[in-house]
This record gives structure tokens, sequence and C-alpha cells, in this order.
């Protein structure tokens, strides 16, 4: 392991957890998800981790009312981006609200492991909507 891999993984203080195989098909890259609860204990919150340049795909949290979903960094460095608006750099203690419906994608910068605790915000009719990957060409292009 790297020095950089063992200094984050000291900053990653809610565990890296297994590999995301569930959901691995809507990443580029590898990441790594830690439920921190249940399903069932009305609010679900996960520790997420990418490893360098993982990001997810572009995706929507439908709800008919409520939904939603918040982001709560932790370590290391990414990005989050919605949809016709410019890309935001994410570092340790950056939250980001996501309403219901907006089209959006998060991951990793290039060179640093990034880590977020994802929580599914409570709503009636909740779903996801996994649709396209992130093109090499509009994340090689964020500085």
């Amino acid at each position: 392991m790297k020095e950089t891999d063992k200094t984050f993984e000291k900053e990653n203080v809610f565990g890296r957890g297994g590999e995301n195989a569930a959901f691995a098909k809507y990443f580029i890259g590898t990441s790594y998800l830690n439920p921190l609860t249940a399903p069932g204990d009305g609010l679900f919150f996960a520790n997420v981790t990418f490893e360098p340049g993982c990001r997810n795909n572009w995706h929507i949290h439908h709800a008919k009312s409520g939904g939603g979903q918040i982001l709560l960094c932790t370590a290391g460095s990414g990005w989050y981006q919605e949809w016709g608006k410019e890309a935001r750099s994410l570092a340790p203690g950056d939250v980001v609200v996501i309403p219901a419906g907006v089209k959006h994608w998060h991951g990793a910068k290039k060179d640093s492991w990034f880590a977020h605790i994802a929580v599914e915000a409570p709503g009636e009719e909740t779903s996801n909507e996994w649709l396209e990957a992130v093109t090499d060409d509009r994340y090689d292009s964020l500085a």
C-alpha cells in the first residue's frame, strides 16, 4: 500500500467497507460501500469510498415528494456536478444537498481517493434512475 493510501485510510474514519460490486456497472473505476445503518432504520447512511479517478454515472433520485440525497464529504478530494452546471470541487467538511429530480454525478479526483457519507433523504415513492457514464473527455477536462 502506498503512503498516500495509508494516509487516506486513517482519514476515512467510517471505513472503506467492501467493494461495491452490486452497483459496479454504474461506476467507472472501483468504489467501496460501508453501510452505517440498516435500510429499515428510517434513514439510510452509507460511507462510499472512491479510488482515484472513480466516479458514478449521471443519475437522478426521484420522489413523488421529499427524497433526494445528501453527501457529507469526509476524506480525500472529489467532484460533484449537476447537469448543465460547472463541477464543484469537494473536500472534507463539504455538504452537498441534492434535491429529488436533479441529474448529477459525483466521484474522486484523478489523483485522490475520496469518501463521503451518502444519506438517502426520506420521501414518498423514491427511486434512483441510473443514466449514461460521465465521459472521459468531460472528466479529464476538470482541473
